[in-house]
C-alpha cells in the first residue's frame, strides 16, 4: 500500500531533502514552507526515518479536506479509515494548530477530531470504551485557510536527535542543519575538509557520516517502530540494509579545530558515540594558525555568533582573520553559515551563492565561495566524478 508522506524540514533546506528523497528512490512533490511531500510504502517510512539527514521528521498525511464548521470537521474526520492504522488499544493523543481559518479554537478542533476517531473505532471494533494502553500514534490536526490536514508523526523525537551527541557546546548547531551545510557544498570523501570552529563537533561528525554512508538514524528509535503497518521485522530489514551500506574509513581524516580545548573533549566523546573517531583529527588551534598544504579542499563552518560572542565587532574581526587564512588557500572552497550581515564585506569577496537558513530561530545566511574544480579523475564510466551540491529555487544567487 502506498501512503502520502511528508518530510518536514527547516526553511531553506527543502531542496536538500528533495535530493535526499530522490537518492533514496522516492519522487518528491512540490515543496512548500519546509514541507516536502512524497509517496511510499511502509518500508519507505522506515528508510526515510533512518536515512534523511536534513529533515526534522517524517509524517503520514492521512486526510485533507475543507472544514469551515465543526460539523464538517467531525464528519470528514470520521469518514477516514482509522481502523486500518489504529489497533484497538492504540494511544492516540491529538494536538492541533490553526492559521487563517474559521475554526480558530485549537482545543475545540482537537476535541472534535478525537471524538470523530473514537466514533469510527467504535464501528470498527464494536466496543464503546478504549483504554489507550498500547502503542502511541501522535495525531495532528492542522487548519490552514479552512483546509484541515490530519497527519500522524512517524518519527517521535526530531530526526536531529541522532543519539550520538551526549553533550553540546554553548550554541550547538542542529545535526540536521549541519548535514545540510555539508550537502550544499562541493565536499566529498576524496577531498580535504576543515572546520576551524568545530565546537562540539557537529559539522565534522555529520560530514564523516555522509562520507562513510552511515545512516544518521541507525542508533535511535522511532515512534512508528511498533505500529501495525511498520512492524519490527520491517525495521530489522531496514537496519540490516543500512549496516551493509556503510563504507570504510575516510581516505584522509576531517580536520576539526577550535581554540577551546574543553569543548574539544566534548567533540571527541560525540565522535566516539557516532563511530567516526578514526575519521576525525581534532586539535586545539587558533584560527590565525590554520593552514594546509593540501589542494582543492573545503572549509565548512559556523563561526561563533550571538550568545557565544555577543559582539558584532568581535565577529567582524574574526571574519577578517578568516579572510587572511583563506588567501593562501587559493584552490579551496569556503562555506560559512553566519548571522553577520556584512560578512562579504569583511571577508573581502562576494559569494558565488547565498542561502537563507534558520538556526535556533535566528536568520542566518549560508555563504558559498566555490574554488576551482579539482583535476578530473577518470571514473569507471569516464564521467566527471565531482559531486554536485544541491541547487533550487530557495537559493539566492550572488548577482
Amino acid at each position: 500500500m502506498q501512503y502520502d508522506l511528508v518530510a518536514i524540514t527547516a526553511f531553506g533546506l527543502e531542496f536538500v531533502v528533495s535530493r535526499e528523497l530522490t537518492e533514496l528512490g522516492y519522487e518528491p512533490g512540490q515543496t512548500t514552507n519546509g514541507r516536502v511531500p512524497f509517496r511510499g510504502d511502509a518500508m519507505a517510512i522506515c528508510r526515510t526515518n533512518l536515512w534523511l539527514r536534513s529533515a526534522d521528521r517524517v509524517v503520514l498525511k492521512f486526510g485533507q479536506f475543507e472544514a469551515k464548521d465543526f460539523g464538517a470537521l467531525f464528519d470528514q474526520t470520521k469518514a477516514l479509515p482509522w481502523g486500518d492504522l489504529l489497533p484497538v488499544d492504540a494511544c492516540f493523543p491529538v494536538k492541533g494548530r490553526s492559521v487563517k481559518s474559521q475554526l480558530h479554537s485549537v482545543p475545540t478542533c482537537q476535541s472534535i477530531v478525537k471524538k470523530a476517531i473514537v466514533d469510527k473505532l467504535r464501528q470498527k471494533y464494536n466496543r464503546s470504551r478504549f483504554e489507550e494502553t498500547g502503542v502511541e500514534y501522535r495525531i495532528e490536526v492542522s487548519m490552514l485557510n479552512d483546509i484541515a490536514t490530519l497527519t500522524l508523526d512517524t518519527s517521535g523525537d526530531g530526526l536531529h536527535k541522532r543519539g550520538y551527541r551526549r553533550k553540546a557546546g554553548a550554541a550547538p548547531l542542529r545535526e540536521t542543519t549541519a548535514a545540510g551545510l555539508v550537502l550544499l557544498s562541493y565536499w566529498n570523501r576524496e577531498r580535504p575538509l576543515i572546520d576551524p570552529f568545530c565546537g562540539s563537533g557537529t559539522i565534522p561528525i555529520e560530514a564523516a557520516m555522509i562520507g562513510r554512508n552511515i545512516a544518521p538514524g541507525r542508533n535511535r528509535s522511532f515512534a512508528c517502530e511498533d505500529w501495525m503497518i511498520t512492524d519490527r521485522a520491517m525495521w530489522k530489514q531496514a537496519r540490516e540494509e543500512a549496516k551493509d551500506l556503510v563504507q570504510p574509513r575516510l581516505p584522509m581524516p576531517i580536520v576539526a579545530t577550535d581554540h577551546d580545548g574543553g569543548v574539544l573533549s566534548v567533540a571527541r566523546t560525540n565522535a566516539a558515540e557516532a563511530g567516526v573517531t578514526t575519521d576525525l583529527h581534532l586539535q586545539k588551534k587558533e584560527l590565525m594558525d590554520l593552514s594546509s598544504k593540501r589542494k582543492y579542499g573545503c572549509i565548512i563552518c559556523n563561526p561563533p555568533w550571538g550568545h557565544r560572542l555577543d559582539d558584532v565587532q568581535q565577529l567582524q574581526a574574526l571574519t577578517r582573520v578568516l579572510r587572511s587564512v583563506a588567501e593562501p588557500l587559493d584552490t579551496w572552497s569556503f562555506y560559512v553559515l553566519t548571522a553577520l550581515r556584512d560578512f562579504e564585506q569583511q571577508f573581502g569577496r562576494r559569494a558565488d551563492r547565498k542561502r537563507k537558513l534558520y538556526s535556533a530561530k535566528i536568520e542566518n545566511t549560508y555563504f558559498q565561495f566555490n574554488g576551482p574544480r579539482p583535476p578530473q579523475r577518470d571514473s569507471a564510466d569516464g564521467s566527471d566524478s565531482e559531486d554536485q551540491p544541491v541547487e533550487g529555487d530557495s537559493t539566492e544567487s550572488a548577482e
